[in-house]
């Protein structure tokens, strides 16, 4: 029974899909070229932009907050260092923060 619906469902698709020029099944065919640019630019001005705006707002609100350093557990597994990093001291990272990135023995203070 199964097989003979899905039969009946492809002849129905592949009648309507003859039926179709080959436009109208893209989405980019549906409208003029008019409709499309403008449906496409109130969107970028009226839904993206802002809200690029909003989550630029909440990085900033989020940077500005004070945050907590983690208590300093000496792993063995972790920060392990076979050889030297090619710059500075050879013990900080490329993008070392003192107050967020703790060195093997421990945070700097």
């Amino acid at each position: 029974m199964a097989a003979k619906a899905s039969g009946r469902l492809l002849s129905l698709l592949g009648q309507v899909r003859s039926l179709a020029p080959a436009g109208w099944l893209l989405s980019s065919g549906v409208h003029g070229k008019e409709v499309t640019g403008c449906l496409w630019r109130s969107l970028t001005f009226f839904i993206e932009l802002p809200r690029v705006a909003v989550s630029m707002l909440n990085a900033y609100l989020k940077s500005r907050e004070h945050h907590q350093q983690f208590e300093f557990v000496p792993y063995p597994h972790l920060r392990i260092r076979t050889k030297p990093f090619p710059w500075g001291d050879g013990n900080h990272t490329l993008f070392h923060k003192h107050h967020i990135n703790p060195l093997p023995t421990g945070y700097e203070e």
